[in-house]
């Protein structure tokens, strides 16, 4: 085939920029790529009126007509080079020239995200002449109705060259016109395809056209479609699609298994969930659509799968266009993105939709669309590598002669295959095949075959080979591939991987690809796919759709269901489709005989790091893992449903579970599963027989309370006995019905005679019949006693139900409300009690002010809640058991956290429980000359320790401190013993020196101390340079230092020995800040400084929901959704009394005053910011700092060292009275130290408006301050 064009190939007119730190064979050479490709393109649009793009993000990025911080279109004054494009002859023009000062619009986007007005608007304006350029994907590819393009301007290979001749096709649509097209290419390996692609062009080399063979998906909507308006004859159904050129190999056999499947059978009851789509009745031999076929049909036709869109509308419901579902998921309101030739900003997002208003000028992020890469064709493979052969010893004047490159892409295409023979000594080929292995940046083996067939040949081949290494290794390979070959990551070991590790023996590449599929996130895909398709998994319904995600959860229950049953039309049609449509194995096959009989040469090379061909495959091994959405749930199992398991089991040996599940919710599920709910009741015969095959047998009466009222059940039951789709039988001696399917069931089961005239396919032996009974009976019921089985039946159940139990099918435990036994239950259902029981909870909390959380923390935390009778060393152990962990400075701890908790405090509580063992303290960072530091009890250390924020401090560095690490490591020591064991060493330090590394390893968390009082005496000053004084003998010196190193010092990591792993412990840390905080919410999470985020502990919070211990739900406005609360700490929040004028003083470090970490501080009423960003004073969580709270809200700030003064809040004269009468009264009762206000809101307080006010309220006026003194 040929067709007139004239096509090249143009490398960017920027220079190329290296790929850092990929190295070829030449030193201090690195590969070089493509860094732009705006100049070239922009500098033809004066003839050109289209330009192709490989995604919709890269379209609109290339749309210059779009605002972005690079510019858009070009002023006037400086047009693009070349005559104007029109619908005349070139050179002409229908477009008036723009006005002095206004941008010309050169471009505009287009493509299948943009609403249908949208798309037709920017074609209509390409061919009147006023756009001269489009920059479109293949919304454009095809179609005859088009304007006088051109030029064509492909950006990125089109991955085929019938694809390339189809959009080039799109120019020159003149008579005799000659197809214009130029193919820009983003990096090398891409201008190694694009030659080909350009060259094949030309000779019109186009690749083989391969019909699908037997397409069960589309036959299951195509015969959905044919019986939605009329009964068809189903030997008539088999004539009609057998006349079709895909089906004419279509046995009886699949078309039978087809119908079984819309009609709802399938040889298993965890089927039951598949809503029947045709009414197949076998006795007359006809199907018929059932209610909602023609509607289901119609909204969900067509093959192109769903990708997961959002409709982008204006408030007045007008559409803009669609984003991708997961860009969706990432976006909040507020945010402005582009689409089209426009910015838009999200005001809302529904559960289908985006409510947009326009954001003109505004700049904003380009949203992205997932979608799948097309693939190289083994056809265009091949020519590759034959181009590779000859390229890289051919001169780039010649190869730009022969192939229809400039002379810049010819240079940087021999200069790259240059690069890759010198890193690998052959250049990877139609003949020769590269292994090339090197380690990673973590030490692991990195095995790259680096190979031109294609991406079909690579996945067959990298599926075979993570089959072969698991199975022979025993290793888990990750092995991704692209078109040009395939990546295999390999545990760190001594021994190199071999090259012959990737041959593999072509007659056994099927069954380890087929073995190896049903675990790949492209099975489960695919799968999904097909589901949709076979209109299993509708995507669609009139006036919404089915979020991906939804479709994704359903369509992987579903296939763990249908892995045990190969023959289920959906897992066939994956296979077929996966083995014959998207992988190549006949030509996988071609080339693994080819290496085995050396007509393809392997060549085998080691290198240290990635080769140029090598760099290009682990940028695809990187995207790879962002998104693993479609793995099936087996593969997930150890991170999901074995938590689920493990969280059931613990679960069921609890006595409280009783209590967690409500009592309306109960009723509610089973409600719901019975279908007693008015929307799920039948209304017509076909919805009732549905009713029968999901519930199993029911009496007369219990058949009515399952038809919608206004309905008579007795008729339908009539007519579904007349059509034998219904029987009765005689069920723990009572008349019930059941579906004509379950007559083979019931009769293996219980004994039960059927009546005669059944089908022979209803009649056929069931294997495990009880189990399959019960385990329908448990998937329709809330938990359920063995008593209530055996009634229902009329057999005993125990064996049965004790094999499913054995099998994790079913669960037992104390379970019901008021129950007295323990009962049976399904474990889904279960999961769904739990979570309607959880959402009855939320419904009764309301979301409270942030005020209301500050006042709760005081309360919770039982801040000034004690008198001083009473207040001793018991106290204080119960009230450091939620503050475990907390890190303070000593100070802060022992004047402003324990007196006010206690009622009154004496340092010899601390020390009597520290010297007693009972507590141990740990560092937590240096402060100034201080340090923090957080306590724990011993026997709680292991778990609930270290501190949090511990993770990310630097370990003290010196000889020095070495050191005291080797001498404490082997016994604790007091500080003489310190002192006399280092000074018997080769190295001599003085005394202060020996004592500042001591402490800098104590602020550090890396050594403790049994006694507390060492923590509260000052560091020593040195009153000479410790370098003057080195040499001497520690005995020359006799400083004492006194309580600062009284007690023995010891390393903490031997607290920590035997600790869990790191489950349990984030378990004890979620529950410690529970304790604490009472509600836990992101912000408290970050505030603490947990490794990980919230995320680390979000987890955790959440199975302490599903064991009644927290709830989740949104307690307190503006925090975010994720807030978990006990329960009792709920209702305290809700029960808070109301108060008009409550005032309390607290440090601001005091983990009961939650500005600055749960909560923002206030913005400064007092002053705006400055003009250069510093602002004035702000208000900071340090040591040594206070806040008054006015019912709840922060209104005063007391700096560090009590020198200055900040109103946090627009104040009266009364109510500042007010708030500086309770500062007077703090410091009168040694809640807060001496205070010498010298600033207020940073300026002299002498002199100041507020001076006289601060006198009023019992400070005294000093000469520089202001001073209140208790």
């Amino acid at each position: 085939m040929r067709f007139s064009s004239d096509t090249a190939v143009q490398a960017t007119a920027r220079p190329a920029g290296p790929l850092s730190g990929i190295p070829t064979g030449k030193a201090g050479e690195k590969v070089r790529r493509s860094a732009g490709l705006e100049p070239r393109p922009s500098t033809g649009t004066g003839d050109e009126r289209r330009a192709d793009a490989p995604g919709r993000r890269v379209a609109r990025g290339r749309d210059p007509a779009a605002p972005s911080n690079a510019g858009g279109a070009a002023p006037v004054g400086h047009p693009p080079a070349g005559p104007a494009a029109s619908n005349g002859p070139p050179g002409t023009s229908t477009k008036p020239p723009p006005a002095p000062g206004e941008y010309e619009e050169i471009a505009r986007a287009h493509h299948g995200s943009l609403a249908r007005e949208e798309r037709l608007k920017v074609e209509e304006l390409l061919k009147s002449g006023q756009l001269p350029c489009i920059v479109a994907t293949s919304s454009l590819e095809l179609g005859i109705d088009m304007g006088a393009v051109d030029l064509v301007i492909q950006v990125e290979s089109p991955k085929s060259v019938a694809r390339g001749m189809q959009r080039v096709g799109r120019a020159g649509h003149e008579l005799g016109a000659v197809s214009k097209g130029r193919i820009f290419p983003k990096f090398r390996s891409d201008l190694l395809e694009c030659a080909v692609v350009a060259k094949r062009m030309r000779t019109g080399q186009i690749e083989e056209t391969v019909i699908p063979q037997n397409p069960l998906d589309v036959l299951a909507q195509q015969i959905v479609a044919m019986v939605a308006d009329e009964e068809w004859d189903v030997d008539e159904v088999e004539r009609v699609v057998k006349s079709a050129e895909p089906y004419r190999e279509l046995s009886r056999e699949q078309l039978e298994n087809v119908l079984d499947m819309l009609d709802g059978r399938y040889p298993s009851e965890r089927f039951a969930e598949l809503r029947p789509r045709i009414v197949w009745d076998r006795s007359a031999g006809t199907i018929r659509g059932r209610k909602g076929a023609r509607q289901l049909a119609v909204t969900n036709a067509g093959t192109i799968p769903d990708r997961g869109l959002f409709g982008v509308h204006l408030p007045d419901g007008r559409r803009v266009g669609e984003l991708d579902e997961e860009m969706v998921y990432e976006a909040r309101a507020g945010q402005v993105f582009l689409l089209g030739a426009s910015s838009w900003r999200i005001e809302e997002i529904t559960r289908d939709r985006v409510i947009v208003t326009p954001a003109p000028g505004v700049p904003g992020a380009i949203p992205f669309w997932r979608g799948e890469g097309i693939g190289r064709p083994v056809e265009l493979g091949r020519a590759i590598g034959e181009f590779s052969r000859e390229a890289v010893a051919t001169e780039p004047e010649e190869l730009a002669s022969a192939y229809d490159l400039d002379r810049l892409a010819a240079e940087n295409l021999v200069t790259y295959l240059r690069e890759q023979q010198s890193a690998t000594r052959v250049v990877p080929s139609d003949q020769t095949i590269v292994v090339e292995r090197f380690r990673d940046e973590i030490g692991d083996w990195r095995l790259c075959v680096l190979s031109p067939f294609g991406g079909r040949v690579h996945a067959a081949w990298g599926l075979a080979l993570a089959a072969k290494i698991r199975s022979e290794h025993e290793l888990e390979a990750d092995a991704i591939w692209s078109d040009d070959g395939i990546v295999i990551h390999l545990p760190d070991s001594d021994q190199a991987p071999a090259s012959d590790l990737v041959l593999l023996e072509p007659d056994e590449v099927e069954d380890l690809i087929v073995g190896e599929l049903a675990g790949s996130a492209l099975f489960g895909a695919r799968f999904r796919e097909a589901a949709g398709r076979s209109l299993l998994i509708p995507r669609a319904y009139p006036g919404k759709r089915t979020p991906l995600w939804q479709q994704r959860l359903k369509s992987q229950s579903l296939l763990e269901v249908a892995r045990d049953f190969p023959r289920f039309p959906v897992t066939l049609e994956t296979y077929r489709e996966v083995l014959r449509d998207v992988l190549d194995l006949p030509a996988l096959g071609e080339l693994l005989r080819d290496l085995k009989s050396r007509r393809l040469s392997l060549v085998e090379v080691e290198t240290k790091t990635a080769s140029p061909f090598a760099s290009s495959l682990l940028f695809d091994y990187v995207a790879t893992y962002m998104y693993e959405g479609d793995t099936p749930n087996a593969e997930r199992r150890a991170a999901a449903l074995a938590l689920d398991r493990d969280l059931l089991r613990e679960l069921l040996g609890q006595e409280e579970l009783r209590e967690l599940i409500d009592p309306v919710a109960l009723a509610d599920v089973e409600d719901s599963l019975q279908h007693r709910v008015e929307q799920a009741k039948a209304v017509d015969r076909d919805q009732l027989q549905v009713i029968l095959r999901r519930l199993g047998d029911l009496s007369d009466d219990e058949v009515s309370q399952r038809v919608a009222e206004g309905y008579s059940a007795q008729s339908m039951l009539d007519k579904l006995e007349s059509e034998r789709r219904a029987v009765r039988v005689r069920v723990a001696g009572e008349e019930r019905w059941i579906a004509a399917e379950d007559g083979g069931l019931y009769r293996d089961a219980l004994g039960v005679p059927v009546p005669s005239g059944l089908p022979d396919a209803f009649l056929d032996a069931v294997e495990e019949p009880m189990e399959t009974l019960l385990r329908r009976y448990a998937r329709t019921h809330v938990p359920f006693p063995t008593a209530q089985a055996r009634q229902r039946f009329g057999i005993d159940p125990t064996p049965a139900l004790k094999r499913l139990e054995a099998a994790g099918e079913l669960v037992r435990g104390e379970l019901l409300p008021g129950g007295s036994e323990r009962e049976w239950c399904d474990p889904d259902v279960l999961r769904r009690l739990r979570r309607a029981s959880l959402a009855v909870l939320r419904k009764e909390v309301e979301a409270a002010d942030t005020s209301e959380l500050a006042r709760f923390l005081v309360s919770w935390q039982n801040v000034d809640a004690y008198r001083s009778a009473g207040a001793g060393p018991d106290r204080l152990r119960e009230i450091l058991v939620p503050l475990q962990g907390v890190a303070l400075t000593p100070e802060v701890w022992e004047r402003d956290v324990l007196p006010r908790r206690l009622g009154a405090y004496s340092q010899t509580w601390l020390d009597q429980l520290s010297t007693g063992g009972e507590i141990v303290w740990i560092g937590a960072g240096p402060v100034g000359r201080t340090g923090r530091v957080a306590f724990y009890f011993r026997e709680d250390v292991r778990i609930a320790g270290p501190p949090p924020a511990n993770a990310k401090l630097e370990p003290p560095e010196g000889e020095v401190h070495d050191a005291i690490r080797e001498l404490l490591a082997q016994r604790p020591a007091f500080w003489l013993d310190l002192v006399v064991d280092l000074a018997a060493g080769e190295t001599t330090w003085e005394k202060e020196e020996l004592h500042s590394a001591l402490w800098d390893l104590a602020w550090a968390g890396e050594v403790t101390n049994d006694a507390v009082a060492p923590l509260r005496a000052p560091r020593l000053k040195a009153s000479e340079s410790a370098a003057a004084r080195r040499g001497r003998r520690f005995s020359a010196r006799r400083n004492a230092t006194g309580q600062a190193v009284a007690g023995r010092w010891s390393l903490t990591e031997a607290l920590f020995r035997d600790a869990p792993p790191s489950g349990p412990r984030m378990r004890a840390q979620a529950e410690l800040m529970l304790e604490r905080y009472g509600i836990v919410t992101r912000e408290t999470v970050l505030a603490e400084g947990v490794p990980g985020g919230f995320s680390a502990l979000y987890g955790e919070l959440s199975n302490l929901e599903m064991l009644g211990t927290a709830r989740r739900g949104y307690f307190v406005e503006g925090l975010g959704g994720a807030q978990f609360a006990l329960a009792g700490a709920v209702e305290r929040l809700r029960s808070l009394p109301r108060v008009d004028d409550e005032h309390v003083v607290l440090a601001a470090t005091d983990p009961a005053q939650p500005y600055g970490a749960t909560l923002a501080w206030p913005r400064l009423p007092s002053r705006e910011e400055d003009d250069d960003g510093r602002g004035g004073r702000r208000p900071s969580r340090v040591a040594g700092a206070y806040v008054v709270l006015r019912n709840g809200e922060p209104v005063l700030y007391l700096e560090r060292g009590g020198k200055g003064l900040l109103r946090l809040v627009r104040f009266t004269d009364e109510s500042f009275a007010t708030a500086l009468g309770t500062v007077v009264d703090a410091v009168a009762a040694r809640q807060v130290p001496r205070l010498g206000i010298e600033r207020v809101d940073g300026d002299a307080a002498i002199g100041h408006e507020c001076e006289q006010a601060l006198v009023e309220a019992g400070f005294e006026r000093q000469p520089r301050r202001l001073v209140a003194a208790p």
